[in-house]
């Protein structure tokens, strides 16, 4: 009897998993299937939609447009994020709480809601320049939405949260005597950050990096609502060839490359290493 346990545990377990495997074939594998499918099958196998994507000179703006918005979008979340993820790694648990909430917050609302939110706020009589006409007593019109800035602003107010608890949870990973031997032999606060801080924060700032930099590269909603048309990326490339030219095999080849693309930074990812210091940011 003893030693069917092992067996009959398996079993349990792969039965309890078999809903989730059914779910993930329906809705993932078969969509994926069909697209890989449909790009190299136009009523007969064919990488006619493969050769005029490499010859595109639109996919290869549009590929250029996404890359630069993207690094762009994840740069300014890291440069924002890092001193909000230290600031929080330095408060006792309790009083963290409240501001993790906060941080949080975005994930709560649905991006489009949040997408017209911007639009109130950095439209052309938006709130933020009518402030700004009151602040400087001369009406004020700084173009902040439907072109790259108000895309990237967009898209940074939802991917910031992801790259906050990314690099909270390195943080709060790290032994906190380092920093208090390093203080003891004569360190500066300063030194103590640039020599131990920063080194061992690293890989939750790959970590975040990586996360919204793939987030980035696949955002839709955001880039059609707030960006402009010179600033079309890869998403509604794919939703222009599928509406406007029904082309869908040149869309389904589109989607492929951006799933290849993902895949590898996904595979990056995977090799980072600290994300042990997450268990230590839910303390």
């Amino acid at each position: 009897m003893a030693e069917d346990t092992p067996y009959l545990g398996r079993m349990v377990g792969l039965a309890l998993l078999m809903p989730m495997a059914l779910l993930l074939a329906i809705f993932f594998v078969w969509p994926l299937g069909q697209t890989i499918w449909q790009s190299i099958h136009d009523g007969t196998y064919t990488l006619r939609a493969y050769r005029d994507l490499l010859s595109s000179s639109l996919f290869l703006k549009v590929l250029q447009n996404t890359f630069a918005i993207s690094a762009t979008a994840t740069l300014v979340s890291l440069i924002a994020g890092y001193p909000v993820a230290l600031h929080l790694s330095r408060l006792d648990p309790a009083k963290r709480v409240p501001y993790l909430v906060m941080v949080m917050l975005p994930f709560w609302t649905s991006v489009l809601v949040k997408s017209f939110a911007l639009t109130v706020l950095l439209g052309y009589d938006g709130v933020i320049n009518n402030l700004l006409s009151w602040i400087w007593g001369a009406p004020v019109h700084i173009p902040l939405v439907f072109n790259r800035v108000g895309a990237i602003l967009g898209m940074i107010n939802y991917l910031l949260p992801f790259m906050i608890l990314s690099i909270l949870g390195s943080l709060l990973a790290q032994d906190t005597n380092l920093g208090r031997a390093a203080e003891v032999m004569g360190a500066s606060r300063f030194t103590v950050f640039r020599r131990i801080t920063l080194p061992l924060s690293m890989p939750g700032v790959l970590a975040g990096v990586l996360i919204n930099f793939t987030l980035s590269i696949g955002m839709y909603i955001t880039p059609a609502l707030l960006g402009g048309r010179q600033d079309m990326m890869v998403a509604n490339l794919i939703d222009f060839y599928t509406r406007q030219t029904l082309d869908w095999p040149l869309a389904s080849a589109i989607s492929v490359v951006l799933l290849a693309i993902s895949g590898v930074l996904v595979a990056m990812l995977g090799r980072v290493r600290g994300g042990g210091g997450m268990k230590e940011m839910a303390r």
